[in-house]
């Protein structure tokens, strides 16, 4: 992986689950490329930025998928997006990007003004015609559904935020087990999922969303920036 990184030379590496060996940053930095992380903590952003990175990713606990917590055993203190993000900015010298739970321009707004240098979405951008989300996804992600999230470590073995499901509920059920460890459980459950689909079910996805799901517009990705643009206050000085 890290030899198709060097030759495609790209301008930014982002990292989530922890920071890359040293040797392997100097190896992307060497072909030019900016180095980010996905920090949850200010303790791991105070990692991040000692070992040089360029950027963090402050992932607060509302963000979809998977949580980047570096050491996923540790104790979680949980920070929210906003919490997180003014902490970071005041404690690092490194830019700061806001993630987690980011649907529209007024939250993007609300990142920026507490010294975010850019929002980072996903779940915003899950139902748009470009995304590779099955339909069954979609169609969860735009109903009463998406109402419901829970951080889960069944479905992968690491803890993410899902929407609610057939999947999460039998985790729920078998919450005194512990799962094998990421990736082994997460291809065991993609392996679940195809055969449940199989047999037209389709409630054992990973069907990654953040707390905003509720807020998910099916807009194609265009059309859904530009409206993220009108929807962001002008700042002053802009």
């Amino acid at each position: 992986m890290l030899a198709a990184l060097v030759d495609a030379a790209p301008a930014v590496v982002s990292f989530h689950f922890g920071l890359p060996q040293a040797g392997r940053a100097a190896a992307l930095r060497a072909r030019g490329a900016t180095l980010i992380a996905s920090v949850t903590s200010v303790a791991e952003g105070l990692q991040a930025e000692r070992a040089g990175l360029d950027a963090v990713v402050a992932q607060g606990y509302e963000a979809g998928g998977h949580r980047g917590v570096f050491e996923p055993g540790a104790p979680d203190g949980q920070l929210g997006t906003l919490v997180l993000t003014r902490l970071l900015v005041q404690r690092l010298d490194v830019p700061v990007i806001a993630a987690g739970g980011i649907m529209d321009g007024a939250g993007i707004a609300a990142v920026l003004g507490l010294g975010a240098v850019a929002a980072q979405l996903g779940t915003a951008f899950v139902a748009c015609p470009e995304s590779s989300a099955g339909a069954a996804y979609r169609a969860a992600l735009l109903s009463g559904d998406a109402a419901h999230t829970v951080m889960t470590t069944s479905i992968s073995g690491r803890p993410a935020r899902s929407l609610v499901n057939r999947f999460t509920a039998l985790g729920a059920t078998l919450s005194s087990l512990t799962p094998p460890d990421y990736p082994i459980a997460y291809d065991a459950g993609k392996a679940l999922h195809a055969a449940a689909v199989q047999h037209g079910e389709h409630g054992y996805g990973a069907h990654w969303a953040g707390q905003g799901a509720p807020l998910a517009r099916a807009l194609p990705a265009r059309e859904l920036i530009a409206a993220l643009a009108r929807e962001l206050p002008e700042r002053p000085g802009e």
